[in-house]
């Protein structure tokens, strides 16, 4: 099951750029190790809920997984072999904005080579550059 808001207030969006340094969602908050983005990007709905699934299967109810990004943003596409014009395609699949320094997932409840191993199975299905980042000792 694909996630995609409820409802939203405009059908279609404009691409925009992806500028600057996350300055929220980037310390780990609710588990003891997350996975944090080293690259601004987009992730698609479908990639989260891929991560979500190999990330569940690698834990097996020994910890709790914990997903802070969330696809509000359409992207739209043509179909193919059409010509140009005609006005913007129609929405297609559902993307996660994310910036330099965001931590996507978090695991609680997993020794850290163990979240490691877990959060390299989600890795590998990401489109862009993560590091594992635990805890700050204050927190």
């Amino acid at each position: 099951m694909a996630l995609m808001p409820k409802r939203v207030k405009y059908r279609k969006s404009q691409r925009g750029r992806i500028r600057g340094e996350a300055t929220r969602g980037n310390t780990v908050s609710f588990g003891d190790f997350g996975l944090q983005c080293l690259q601004p990007g987009y992730v698609r709905a479908q990639t989260i809920e891929a991560c979500r699934v190999a990330a569940m299967q690698y834990i097996r109810g020994d910890g709790k997984l914990y997903i802070r990004i969330f696809p509000h943003k359409p992207c739209t596409a043509r179909p193919l072999e059409t010509r140009m014009g005609k006005g913007k395609g129609e929405p297609d699949h559902w993307v996660a904005v994310v910036k330099k320094g965001t931590v996507m997932f978090e695991v609680a409840g997993l020794p850290q080579d163990a979240a490691r191993e877990c959060f390299a199975r989600v890795a590998y299905k990401l489109p862009i550059k993560v590091r594992l980042v635990g805890r700050r000792p204050g927190e």
